[in-house]
């Protein structure tokens, strides 16, 4: 792969969707690594970044799944209405991530 291409860390992020005054883990998402579509070795486009909801969603209901997007898209920028923002973005915070650990080991280790 190319050395230039962004690559998102492993952590914790929001999507877009997120809403600041619901609960904290709404629209959360940990990011556990990458993948690499089996039939685009070195090619940018199949490399798959790999992550969880950190709420009650549907790939948790069916059995803890793992959700897989395109790295391409999950870095983009998203643009609704007149304002652009990162699809994701990485949460920082270092209260938030304690908060987001706590429901991950609920949700994934029980």
């Amino acid at each position: 792969m190319e050395n230039n291409i962004q690559v998102p860390e492993k952590g914790f992020y929001y999507h877009y969707k997120h809403d600041p005054n619901g609960p904290i883990n709404n629209y959360a998402y940990e990011v556990v690594g990458l993948g690499q579509h089996s039939e685009l070795h070195d090619n940018p486009a199949g490399v798959m970044v790999i992550y969880r909801p950190l709420y009650e969603a549907y790939v948790y209901k069916q059995g803890k799944w793992f959700d897989v997007r395109p790295r391409d898209m999950f870095v983009e920028n998203v643009t609704k209405g007149d304002k652009t923002f990162p699809r994701f973005s990485k949460i920082t915070d270092p209260s938030v991530i304690t908060e987001l650990e706590k429901i991950r080991e609920r949700m994934y280790t029980g």
